[in-house]
């Protein structure tokens, strides 16, 4: 027979391994594209600025 210490146990592993899942999913759906996004724009602006430059020279 399982005992109340067990089940709370058990209960602790699955609530620690669904938050885990869902931070998972968030970080590889929403946060990664967002940051690859911005960094791709900001070398794109650095990139322009320095051609720009070079050309006002």
């Amino acid at each position: 027979m399982v005992e109340f210490d067990q089940y709370l146990g058990f209960l602790a592993f699955l609530t620690i391994l669904t938050i885990g899942f869902w931070l998972m999913i968030f970080l590889l759906t929403f946060v990664v594209p967002y940051w690859l996004t911005g960094n791709i724009m900001e070398i794109l602006k650095e990139k322009r600025a320095a051609k720009k430059a070079k050309r006002n020279e």
